[in-house]
């Protein structure tokens, strides 16, 4: 079932290393946890919805050759209150996971402020043609989504199901977010790296990475991100509305 149907649906019954999720607001600076630090461009809001979508590009961006492990991604991740369950769905060059440099979709989740692992973990693959750890084709849009429903918080890509995070991983304590965010993420095992976010361009500058078209499911809210980062010196944003941002930049002294 596509997100479009199962987005009209909803509104009738309702009416290796982890890709990490930053509080909201971010802090001004990277964010060193899980033996790396992190650095994010991200979009969110605090609004109660029962799913979420965006669209982005998807792009082939460059690691700092100097510290391997590390990975470059954009993701859009729905988290509850508390921030300690989370599901998210997104692309990332990273090669220690994927074996190359592409762009590859991935999915991951928290239970309880608990890492999982990437494309697993639980995860039920329904898809016979989209799967995580699939290569994405770079310079081209990818359409995201999360959406609890019949229990379960199903994952989307270009409108297809490709599977689903079990109600049960959560004891069916997670039924709905409190916190949306979509971003673009850097993680290097020091503060500063040359690793790309993006297409390595600034989010200030036109031809930049970018999120866009947001907008949640089961929710009474309107989407409106507020967009922040969190090492404006190496990789900022531009171009925000309610709905969408650019992000990038090439990282630190490269």
């Amino acid at each position: 079932m596509s997100v479009r149907r199962l987005v009209t649906a909803a509104a009738i019954t309702v009416g290796a290393l982890a890709a990490m999720v930053p509080s909201a607001p971010a802090a001004q600076a990277a964010t060193c946890w899980y033996g790396s630090c992190f650095s994010y461009v991200s979009g969110s809001q605090e609004a109660t919805a029962t799913g979420a979508s965006v669209t982005m590009l998807q792009d082939s961006p460059t690691l700092d050759a100097g510290q391997p492990g590390g990975h470059s991604l954009q993701e859009l991740a729905l988290q509850n209150s508390a921030q300690t369950s989370t599901v998210e769905v997104g692309w990332t060059v990273d090669p220690q996971l994927n074996g190359d440099s592409l762009p590859h979709l991935f999915v991951y989740h928290w239970v309880d402020g608990q890492e999982s692992c990437y494309n697993g973990c639980g995860f039920v693959q329904v898809s016979g043609s989209v799967r995580p750890g699939m290569a994405v084709t770079s310079g081209t849009a990818g359409t995201y989504a999360v959406l609890y429903s019949g229990g379960n918080w199903w994952i989307y890509y270009d409108n297809q199901a490709v599977g689903y995070f079990p109600g049960s991983l959560w004891g069916g304590s997670y039924t709905s977010a409190q916190l949306v965010t979509a971003f673009g993420e850097v993680a290097a095992t020091d503060p500063t790296s040359c690793t790309q976010m993006g297409d390595g361009r600034p989010g200030s500058d036109s031809g930049s990475s970018w999120i866009a078209d947001y907008q949640l499911v089961g929710s009474p809210d309107a989407p409106s991100f507020t967009v922040s980062a969190t090492d404006p010196g190496e990789y900022d944003s531009g171009s925000a509305t309610a709905t969408s941002f650019q992000l990038g930049g090439p990282g630190g002294a490269c």
